[in-house]
């Protein structure tokens, strides 16, 4: 079993790519495709979950600093996409991971924890109370996932290169924890990454945490 891969290497406007992921998910619920990840990013965008109204989450005009509001069926809170930021969508079968979300889940964070101490000796771990994945008290990956028709929609957003002033624009993930924040693999390592390279590790590593054949 083999996980296939798109790879957009040119920013793609989030309701395009939302429009997009649609397809492909209807394509995969009617086996068209295999299990797909694609791999792309996004110009600016903030994203909402199907939690509460979460306008409270968002602190600036999007208008003035140039990004759009998109509301979304994920899991999760507000989210922001942008440059340099490495964002995959999952289209993948459930019935293939024993119909368990949760474990789904919890093998995504695992190929981030394993990615970032192999590559990069950085000690990333799972948080009980909020998914995603963690360097200390920093977020460096969010994870959502919704499903329809037992076919997985949203993916993970990985900072590499993102510009982490633009997450003061909102509340991440709904957290106000004064004590939690965000980071990147640039802020860890202290250089710009190649994101390319970042791109065909981190789709290598996924569908090895998935199951797939390599």
């Amino acid at each position: 079993m083999i996980l296939d891969i798109i790879r957009s290497t040119d920013p793609v406007p989030y309701r395009e790519a939302y429009d997009r992921q649609k397809v492909l998910h209807a394509r995969r619920v009617a086996g068209e495709i295999p299990d797909t990840l694609w791999l792309l990013e996004h110009p600016p965008v903030l994203t909402t979950g199907i939690r509460k109204d979460q306008s409270a989450n968002i602190l600036i005009d999007p208008n003035i600093v140039g990004a759009e509001i998109v509301e979304t069926e994920r899991g999760g809170e507000v989210t922001y996409h942008g440059p340099g930021q490495l964002v995959g969508y999952l289209f993948v079968s459930i019935e293939n991971h024993g119909y368990q979300v949760r474990r789904f889940v919890e093998k995504l964070e695992g190929a981030f924890i394993t990615y970032l101490s192999d590559s990069h000796g950085i000690q990333a771990r799972h948080d009980d109370e909020h998914t995603g994945v963690w360097v200390g008290m920093e977020k460096i990956t969010a994870i959502g996932i919704a499903l329809r028709e037992r076919v997985t929609l949203h993916g993970f957003a990985f900072n590499v290169n993102t510009d982490l002033s633009h997450f003061k624009w909102i509340v991440p993930c709904g957290i106000a924890d004064g004590g939690r924040g965000v980071t990147s693999l640039e802020k860890l390592t202290g250089r710009t990454a190649d994101f390319s390279e970042v791109a065909e590790n981190i789709a290598l590593i996924v569908s090895k945490a998935l199951g797939y054949d390599i």
